[in-house]
This record gives structure tokens, C-alpha cells and sequence, in this order.
């Protein structure tokens, strides 16, 4: 049902980045529904040029000061994320969901589990001791995808010319998935977009 409240805008900025071949710079802001940079945001590009991910790691979520630090972690598939606790509290890291569920028992200051992420898509992470214990692992299938900064923005290299799909995901996009999609046409000089969400 929010699909259908949920619009994205494309604005092409800009295209006048570096000709590297067949390959081009992709720059992208993200706009949340306020109008201001949207920090924290997952984005995507997906294209059948796109060579396969490559697992190198290490990957990582502390549990520190009673928080998933980083709180959103991107990995590709086939990555095994450890999960050492930082603080003086035990931890009981859990998570229910279709991409992958696991359940790692009590544990103490300086210990660590690891979990093997080999699907593709988004994994809430919390804790059975502390509610407020919210995190992300996004597990990707595609080799180009970043996390925005403070300004909403986000830059990849090498992306290959031609037809693709950007996807962005946050917590906050009402549509399935948390993710809104927007079909775009990297040319060799680069792109650069910025998408709006609109409720």
C-alpha cells in the first residue's frame, strides 16, 4: 500500500564528469522526505555489465556502548561478519529475518561470533537483553554500493556505460523492502542524479 504514496524523483545535475572508457563515475545525493541530505541511506546500482562481488573482509559489527556500531554494515555475498562485544554487558545478537536468521546466545566483553551472510538483502540485527539495539547488515549481489554521508551523498567509480538500476534503502522509505528504485542511463562522460523521496 505505500507503493503507492511513495513517488521518486530523478533530477540529472550534472554530466560532465572525466570519459574513462567504458566505465564512468555515478554520483548520487539523496533527498528524504524533508528535503534535507539523507544520511545513512543504502545505495545500489545494478547492471548486467557489473562484474561478480569479491569477498575480501575483514567485516565487522562491534556491539559497543549498547549500539550496533557501524549501525549499517554493507557486505557482499558470501561474507562472514564477526560480531565481538566491546562492552561490560553481556549480548544476545538475533536476527529474524527472510535473508538470514541466526540467534547467537549470551556472551561476555571481548567475545565474538561470526555469521556467514551468503544471500542477498537486508538483515535487521537486535538484542535480546536490550530493545533499543537496532542495526543493519545489507548484503549485496552487485560490487556497486555505498553508504551515504552527511551531506546524502555517495560516488562510485567504474561503474560500466549503458542501462542500469539505482535503488536506494533506508528504514524510513515506506515501500516494500524500505527501498525505492529508479532506472538510469550511465553514459560514458558519468552521471549524477539526485533522488527525491516523496510520501
Amino acid at each position: 500500500m505505500y507503493a503507492s504514496v511513495l513517488r521518486l524523483s530523478l533530477m540529472i545535475v550534472a554530466l560532465a564528469l572525466p570519459v574513462a572508457g567504458q566505465a564512468a563515475t555515478v554520483a548520487i545525493d539523496v533527498r528524504g522526505f524533508d528535503g534535507k541530505p539523507l544520511a545513512g541511506a543504502v545505495v545500489t546500482i545494478e547492471t548486467p555489465k557489473a562484474p561478480g562481488v569479491t569477498v575480501r573482509g575483514p567485516y565487522m559489527i562491534e556491539q559497543r556502548d549498547i549500539s550496533f556500531q557501524p549501525h549499517v554494515l554493507i557486505v557482499p555475498v558470501g561474507a562472514t561478519v564477526g560480531f565481538p562485544n566491546r562492552d561490560r554487558v553481556r549480548h544476545h545478537v538475533y536476527s529474524f529475518s527472510k535473508t538470514k536468521k541466526f540467534d547467537l546466545k549470551l556472551y561476555g566483553r571481548e567475545d565474538a561470533r561470526t555469521v556467514l551472510f551468503d544471500r542477498p538483502g537486508v538483515v535487521p540485527l537486535g538484542c535480546n537483553i536490550h530493545d533499543s539495539m537496532s542495526g543493519f547488515v545489507f548484503v549485496t549481489a552487485t560490487p556497486f554500493a555505498a553508504l551515504t554521508d552527511q551531506a546524502g551523498h555517495v560516488s562510485m567509480t567504474g561503474v560500466p556505460v549503458g542501462a542500469g538500476t539505482v535503488r536506494v534503502w533506508h528504514p524510513s522509505i515506506r515501500a516494500p523492502g524500505s527501498t525505492a528504485s529508479q532506472p538510469i542511463d550511465v553514459a560514458a562522460t558519468g552521471f549524477a542524479t539526485t533522488f527525491v523521496l516523496h510520501r
